[in-house]
């Protein structure tokens, strides 16, 4: 009975079950670029999925002594900021004693965004920052060069293209979450032009990430068939504009997000090693 206390799922994972994809994209494409699989990737993985994992417990007692939450949630948050803090702490010591302490600072620009998150959450105004997850999955994008400079076994140029590559996608990929979460109400499907209105910020942003690819590309600053994945983003971001979710429960909307951001990914692995 003592141990259902602390084994609670709400409080050890965060239950934002999008945000996963944000981590795990850049981390996993860092890792194929990067071309070689070490201990230290297994160090830098670890490590960067208890920074991840962290932010739910710290969230749950920000909310507890803002009274937002029962004390009784105390416990467990407690125990899992321990579990987390230990991990990531063994694993920022394993990675410093192999030589890779200089990724380390990647991770600095997380603690001023996350701090803001908890004030945000302390004021009860954390839900629709669409700024704050833009910025925040920036951060989370610097996983893509951690993941590759342990792989190539130093800091090198690519890593801030990958770095660059990731986030715009994530931040598009945000802007058109919200823009399927604004149609969701919609009694009747609008005109065309009215629905292009509405869709104009997602379609600008994924429009921008296609063609600039497209033109780094051809400038033979990236792999020529790198745009692929981006064309995909693009084609879905206009269907979502075309055909509004009016009336899709979040989950739905949730789910197709996963699929489009899990089938760029692989895509990107693909296309990345490819001249």
């Amino acid at each position: 009975m003592k141990l259902k206390k602390y084994f609670r799922r709400q409080i050890a994972l965060t239950n934002e079950h999008g945000s996963w994809v944000f981590l795990f994209s850049p981390l996993l494409i860092g890792l194929f670029a990067g071309g070689h699989w070490s201990i230290d990737s297994l160090y830098l993985t670890l490590a960067a999925l208890a920074g991840f994992l962290i932010r739910q417990p710290i969230t749950i007692a920000v909310k507890i002594y803002s009274g937002r939450r029962s004390r009784s949630d105390l416990p467990a948050a407690r125990f899992w900021i321990l579990v987390y803090g230990l991990l990531g702490i063994t694993m920022v010591f394993a990675l410093i004693l192999r030589g890779f302490g200089f990724v380390l600072y990647l991770a600095l620009p997380a603690i001023p965004v996350f701090v803001m998150h908890l004030y945000l959450v302390r004021k009860r105004a954390e839900r629709g920052q669409i700024g704050v997850e833009l910025v925040a999955s920036g951060i989370l994008a610097l996983a893509a060069p951690a993941a590759y400079w342990v792989g190539v076994g130093g800091s090198a140029l690519g890593g801030w293209w990958l770095w660059a590559l990731t986030w715009f996608q994530s931040s598009a990929s945000i802007v058109h979450a919200y823009l399927r979460l604004e149609q969701r109400p919609l009694q009747e499907i609008p005109s065309l032009k009215a629905r292009f209105h509405m869709g104009k910020r997602a379609l600008l942003y994924t429009t921008f990430n296609l063609v600039a690819v497209g033109i780094i590309s051809w400038a033979e600053i990236l792999p020529p068939w790198i745009f692929i994945p981006y064309l995909l983003q693009w084609l879905e971001t206009l269907w979502g504009v075309i055909r509004p979710a009016a009336g899709l429960k979040p989950t739905s909307i949730g789910f197709r997000q996963l699929f489009i951001s899990s089938a760029f990914t692989i895509l990107f692995i693909i296309t990345w090693p490819l001249t």
